[in-house]
């Protein structure tokens, strides 16, 4: 028998419960299979690194990304996809964007091996890059071996991509490529770190992101996507016009550290679609 007090007590019940989860939902703690966690530190990446590959084997691979789970259906049928061939018939030369606004700053950081790559993060404020009067603050960066982005269709031997946030989750990624040559001095300071480093962080003590020396006046600039599942898109990309160097033996170890299924980890190209692509040159 369902007495007076019962039906009081439900109806509280009730009206608690449907306060509270529309407040998660809006936070980003409610979370279903593959969906982002746009809020707090860890980033707008996936929480589990093993549920994709970079090899067909295992049905896994890029091209099948967009079948593995229902919230990552837009790498698949997305319009703004990351990375593209940045081809010099496609560019739009502009004089109009600003230099970039880096305002970079030492501070703690941990590395950590993700199984598909090397991640260094920074664990307190390591400073920002302001795009269009948008601040957005540096969270981590990682290597692609060989590099993601192409120019006129040619594959460099490694990429940088710097990951920064806005407090509500907007996403802008600053890309580096490099070929082979020198070694490069930043990775100097990483790689003896990379072969300790497993699935837990490894603090590594203060880490410079102005030592990349990513401050250029010649840079890309075009709209796209993350290019890990769940591959969201309206990713701010900036990828430098100028190529670096790096030595065999880094990008060796940078190989080396991943899992088997990640050698190499760089997703193919993807269809431009008629994006425009505007290169800041003075």
């Amino acid at each position: 028998m369902v007495t007076r007090k019962t039906t009081i007590l439900l109806f509280i019940t009730s009206l608690f419960l449907f306060s509270v989860l529309p407040s998660c939902r809006a936070s980003g703690l409610v979370l279903g299979k593959g969906t982002l966690l746009n809020k707090g530190d860890k980033g707008p990446e996936p929480e589990n690194e093993k549920e994709f590959t970079y090899i067909q084997k295992g049905g896994k691979g890029p091209q099948l990304w967009g079948k593995i789970h229902p919230d990552w259906g837009i790498c698949e049928n997305g319009g703004l996809q990351s990375p593209i061939d940045i081809s010099n018939d496609k560019v739009e030369i502009v004089r109009s964007l600003a230099n970039l606004k880096m305002k970079y700053k030492p501070t703690l950081a941990a590395v950590k091996n993700r199984g598909h790559d090397i991640m260094l993060k920074w664990k307190g404020d390591a400073g920002s890059i302001n795009i269009d009067g948008t601040e957005y603050s540096l969270k981590q960066c990682h290597w692609h071996a060989p590099a993601e982005h192409t120019f006129n269709g040619t594959r460099h031997a490694l990429e940088l991509h710097m990951v920064h946030q806005t407090s509500d989750g907007k996403t802008a990624v600053v890309g580096v490529t490099y070929k082979l040559g020198k070694p490069n001095k930043f990775l100097k300071k990483v790689v003896p770190h990379i072969t300790k480093v497993g699935a837990e962080e490894k603090d590594v003590g203060i880490v410079n992101p102005g030592d990349i020396k990513a401050g250029t006046n010649r840079y890309y600039r075009y709209l796209g996507s993350l290019t890990v599942p769940p591959c969201t898109e309206g990713v701010v990309w900036t990828v430098l016009k100028q190529v670096k160097t790096v030595s065999e033996d880094q990008v060796k170890a940078l190989h080396d550290a991943v899992q088997e299924d990640s050698k190499p980890n760089a997703r193919p190209t993807q269809a431009q679609k008629g994006r425009p692509v505007k290169l800041y040159t003075p």
